[in-house]
């Protein structure tokens, strides 16, 4: 039988969000990336389908599927406690501040869908290493499951949610899909989308960034905090998505957004050290001289805005945008990782927000 670790049962973490009952669903993965049951147990390779239609399927009242990918050092109940807090600040961020989102007015009600992976370790540089070393393994191409799963549950929820392009957001039978990741959390995620992106069909929604025709599924926006990736990972992206004349063909139909902070020790110094090269979380993604079917906007920088400045659709309208959050994302509690899960502010919520907003068409 497949190898898997078992989550420790732990307190509940205390939920910050008061959505309808049915809010969240969790998929479980094992150490390589493959789906277990609510029993523990991996499921059964000609069940994957099923299993996800027994347990994922959007609520009528959701206009919006957010799938949560975390980070370094969280257990099954921790990633629960994120994905809440985060939803929770969104939450009090719209009540507070409406009119920074026009377009989303009472139209905005998530479901979250939380991906769970084996992420414990020792707050350490060896303990950042042992997980680095985990998350590689299990999206490693041809050996890894967890590209293919999540992948799966990618294109799964795709054909399940609607067009809200079609007017069906009036009705509630359409929703919205982002992707939101933490740490290796991201990079999985990525590896995922990137996996899933070789076949099938979708189409860009309210964005200007190009999808290409064949893809399986699209994604309205990606966002990515503090990713544990090299800065140049997304270089080879473009070995599977084969970029053409109108530039990045991505099942991404709205920008790839990574924040960064030069005050992420673990995304600074412990990625050199174990990479040799800064991670995205510390220094923002690039491209080489090599990605030259890219335009040179393609690549946008700018900075997390406070929580009452609103986003101009120009700074996100991009394929992919690195935000310098250096200002707001100093330290965590204990420091040893500085910056790298200080990702719990208002303007973390504007930002998700303003994406969810810029997604929908000016007339929905």
């Amino acid at each position: 039988m497949k190898g898997h670790q078992r989550w420790r049962a732990r307190r509940p973490a205390p939920q910050r969000f008061a959505g309808p009952p049915g809010s969240l669903a969790v998929v479980q993965l094992d150490v390589d990336g493959w789906l277990l049951n609510e029993s523990g147990e991996p499921v059964r390779a000609d069940r994957l389908s099923r299993h996800l239609a027994d347990r994922l399927t959007p609520p009528p009242w959701a206009t919006d599927i957010i799938v949560y990918v975390h980070g370094w050092r969280t257990s099954g109940t921790a990633a629960i406690g994120s994905a809440l807090r985060l939803v929770g600040l969104m939450e009090r961020q719209r009540a507070g501040r409406a009119p920074l989102y026009p377009r989303l007015d009472w139209r905005y009600a998530p479901w979250v869908v939380v991906v769970c992976w084996p992420s414990s370790s020792r707050l350490s540089f060896a303990g950042y290493e042992t997980v680095r070393e985990q998350a590689q393994a299990m999206g490693a191409r041809g050996k890894g499951y967890a590209p293919h799963v999540i992948g799966h549950l990618l294109g799964y929820l795709h054909s399940e949610r609607g067009d809200p392009a079609a007017g069906t957001l009036r009705t509630r039978n359409g929703q919205y899909l982002h992707l939101v990741g933490h740490s290796f959390g991201g990079r999985l995620l990525c590896e995922a989308v990137t996996w899933a992106a070789e076949a099938g069909r979708g189409g860009t929604l309210g964005w200007r960034v190009p999808t290409h025709p064949s893809r399986p599924f699209t994604v309205d926006s990606l966002t990515v905090f503090q990713m544990a990736a090299p800065v140049a990972a997304f270089d080879s992206l473009f070995k599977y998505l084969r970029p053409g004349p109108r530039g990045h063909m991505s099942p991404v139909g709205g920008p790839l957004v990574f924040t960064y902070s030069r005050y992420d020790r673990a995304a600074g110094l412990w990625h050199l050290i174990g990479e040799k090269a800064p991670g995205i979380g510390h220094s923002g993604m690039r491209l080489s001289a090599t990605a030259d079917s890219l335009a040179p906007n393609d690549v946008w920088r700018t900075a997390l805005l406070r929580a009452d400045t609103p986003y101009p659709r120009t700074s996100l309208d991009h394929v992919f945008v690195n935000i310098d959050a250096s200002w707001r994302y100093r330290r965590n509690r204990l420091n040893r990782s500085g910056a790298h899960s200080d990702i719990y502010h208002p303007e973390s919520a504007h930002l998700l927000l303003s994406l969810a907003d810029h997604s929908r068409p000016d007339e929905t």
